[in-house]
């Protein structure tokens, strides 16, 4: 019987459309969408192909895996999304994690490098998966805008020096033996001048082209135009590096495989990659959701697509991919009003596998590497940090921190000490939050900051009111009472009472309790009343539950300052109206 009423339509096709999201918009598809879906789909699609070349060798892949990370993810997130512009698939910030992360580990070869690859995919897809099953989309929110503006910056210079070798036409030269000056030397003499030339040409070509108009496919024309060159004028035989044979055909269904002895290494790598992928997803999908207003991006339901889509891709040799900022624009800008969108970039991508691949033998690694470094050109945020600068001293600390810890020790470390280091800041702040002592406003009932509105303020030495503008727990209760006391102790008289005005305290847990039990009998001793106003419903019902209401005194508890404040100076006590809603009795 149970069964049969979880099973009902009115139960059943309401949760199947929220896990599966494509059922909820797909019915309500309209025609005058079409235009605008097939636009970016294949603008989106002429990206990856460049793009996901680039970022495949950036992960230290070869570039066809880039292609193959571009087909089956989105295809599959265009059915578990909540996003309709997202476009999924490689992107330099995870490959760049996917190349530090594996490169500190011991590897035997190539086909083991691909083979771990392709399982980290497999991995943060199950930890994605996760951790959106048990609802922990909120994690998200302790990457901090500084911590990623920090990370994100130094990523991009990590990943532009990256290929700076390419873009010389260098080769592993380095002889550990060498001096400094000789090193040098060695270095400057192997830099393949018609592949710097060839480079220094495609970034400045990739540069103006933006210039003329953003929707133009830079990257798409400077790869052809290299191919071109690369053919006609036999660039190899000048010491160009080409790509070489890249595999024809679409990813073949193979189960990832790696050593189990091995999964404790990767356990950080696919950690960091699973959070700082979602990080990446849900900032951009946040942002283009601000456009449209005919849907709602679910947190927790994208860390299941996004899982989903590196599970399942993973079984067709993706590695790890996430939502791309750049893409995701550039679809919503070209028109994507649905992941029809994403199905025709896929299908892009697969022609480009079944037909194309030939024609990028003659690609040269040069071009790549001049489209990767363009790409993260945009990364690098010099706005943000002077901003901050100028307005947050201590958030500039912490973007500045990141910037280094990620730049000197490296990818993974640095995300985390950033994350770390903002959680520090954070418990700093609430263990000392403001405090302000407050005066009623001349001729109102209103009770302002008396450093903010000095001459706007009178003050009574019968009374002294105070706002503390946090939650009151163990970690700044002994800031609270010290204050309190400092306040009552530089009072040029002895108060009758202080009131705290507890509206900005949303929660008391059992330490600070048993602190205000503390505070309340020792002004007690001192002849000074402690009374309560605008005390919210949760903070209430906690006073309440743990008997500190009996030590307080009902009659010490009023819905507004006023209340309060007359109540000392004239004694007049509350009606029963204000009473019963001061104790939430009605």
């Amino acid at each position: 019987m149970a069964i049969e009423i979880l099973l009902t339509q009115d139960n059943f096709l309401p949760m199947f459309k929220k896990r599966i999201p494509i059922l909820a918009w797909l019915p309500n598809y309209k025609k005058e969408w079409l235009s605008g879906d097939i636009s970016a789909g294949i603008t989106v699609g002429v990206m990856l192909i460049p793009q996901g070349m680039a970022y495949a060798m950036i992960a230290g892949l070869p570039p066809v895996f880039g292609l193959y990370a571009s087909l089956i993810p989105q295809i599959v997130y265009a059915f578990l999304g909540t996003s309709r512009q997202l476009a999924v698939g490689p992107v330099a910030m995870d490959s760049l994690l996917v190349a530090s992360g594996l490169g500190a580990l011991a590897i035997s070869g190539i086909d083991e490098y691909i083979s771990m690859a392709i399982f980290l995919a497999l991995f943060m897809g199950i930890i994605q998966f996760t951790l959106g099953f048990l609802k922990m989309g909120f994690l998200v929110n302790f990457l901090s805008k500084p911590v990623i503006s920090g990370f994100t910056s130094a990523a991009a210079i990590i990943i532009g020096f990256s290929q700076v070798k390419h873009l010389l036409g260098l080769n592993s030269i380095i002889v550990e033996n060498q001096g400094l000056f000789d090193k040098i030397g060695n270095t400057l003499q192997s830099i393949s001048m018609a592949t710097l030339l060839f480079g220094a040409s495609a970034i400045i070509l990739l540069k103006t082209l933006k210039l003329i108009h953003k929707k133009i496919p830079a990257a798409l024309i400077v790869v052809f135009l290299g191919i071109v060159l690369s053919y006609l004028f036999d660039l190899q035989s000048y010491g160009v590096t080409v790509a070489g044979v890249i595999p024809q055909g679409l990813p073949s269904f193979k189960i990832p495989v790696v050593d189990f002895t091995r999964i404790s290494e990767l356990l950080s790598i696919a950690l960091t990659l699973a959070l700082v992928a979602f990080m990446e997803a849900i900032s951009v999908s946040k942002a283009v959701e601000a456009n449209h207003g005919d849907y709602e991006v679910d947190a927790n339901q994208e860390l299941i697509a996004l899982g989903t889509a590196n599970m399942i891709g993973s079984f067709f040799q993706s590695y790890p991919t996430t939502g791309g900022l750049s893409r995701t624009a550039v679809n919503d800008q070209a028109g994507a009003r649905s992941g029809i969108a994403a199905f025709i970039s896929a299908l892009i991508v697969g022609l480009t596998l079944l037909f194309l691949t030939p024609l990028f033998y003659y690609l040269p690694n040069t071009i790549l590497a001049a489209v990767i470094m363009v790409a993260v050109m945009g990364l690098i945020d010099l706005d943000y940090p002077i901003a901050l600068y100028r307005n947050r001293k201590d958030e500039f600390l912490l973007l500045a921190a990141t910037f280094t810890l990620t730049l000197t020790i490296g990818i993974k470390e640095g995300i985390l000490l950033g994350v770390l280091s903002s959680l520090l800041l954070l418990v700093y702040r609430t263990s000392k939050p403001h405090l302000a002592i407050l005066g009623r406003i001349k001729g109102t009932d209103y009770f302002k900051n008396i450093d903010r509105f000095a001459d706007d303020v009178e003050r009574n030495e019968k009374v002294i009111i105070v706002r503390f503008d946090s939650q009151l727990y163990f970690g700044n209760k002994d800031y609270f009472k010290r204050e309190v006391l400092r306040i009552i102790e530089r009072s040029t008289a002895m108060p009758e009472a202080i009131i705290i005005k507890a509206e900005p305290i949303n929660y008391i847990d059992s330490s600070a309790m048993f602190m205000l039990e503390s505070l309340i009998e020792e002004l007690k001793h001192r002849g000074i009343k402690v009374l309560f106003s605008n005390v919210i419903g949760p903070t209430r019902d906690i006073i309440q539950k743990t008997g500190l209401l009996e030590n307080i005194g009902k009659q010490h508890f009023f819905v507004n300052t006023i209340d309060a404040y007359n109540y000392v100076l004239n004694s007049r006590p509350s009606n029963e109206i204000q009473r019963k809603i001061s104790l939430q009795a009605l």
